[in-house]
């Protein structure tokens, strides 16, 4: 009954911790911009045209991130090595470039290159 309560216990411990880092700000780096296919368009009955979507790799310190903008009318054209400021929330990523607000949904996430330089601490004014 006791080692129940402390397994318990620990599991409640480490899940609120989980938690808590995905709602952290964190600070990444925009490390390349591609253009991906993301669906097609009907032109006429039989015709279709493919969509294209740009895809985003922000780098943090242990993890990049490829995403890309939720909707086709969201275009706007990112700087690449621009530092970002970053929340995740769920398959979502919330961040900050320039000073404008973005929104846009994490399509994969892998490790950082070993070799790659830490995403720049940006400034607080």
């Amino acid at each position: 009954m006791r080692k129940t309560i402390l397994l318990l216990a620990v599991v409640v411990v480490l899940g609120a911790g989980a938690a808590a880092a995905k709602d952290k700000d964190m600070q990444g780096t925009i490390v390349s911009e591609s253009s991906v296919p993301c669906g097609s368009e009907a032109k006429s009955k039989k015709q279709t045209v493919p969509m294209m979507c740009q895809e985003y790799v922000i780098r943090t310190d242990a993890t990049d991130y490829h995403v890309r903008q939720e909707k086709e009318e969201h275009k706007a054209l990112l700087p690449v090595n621009a530092p970002v400021e970053l929340t995740l929330s769920k398959d979502k990523m919330k961040f900050k470039v320039n000073g404008k607000g973005y929104e846009m949904l994490i399509v994969s996430e892998s490790a950082a290159p070993a070799g790659a330089a830490p995403a720049p601490a940006a400034a607080k004014p």
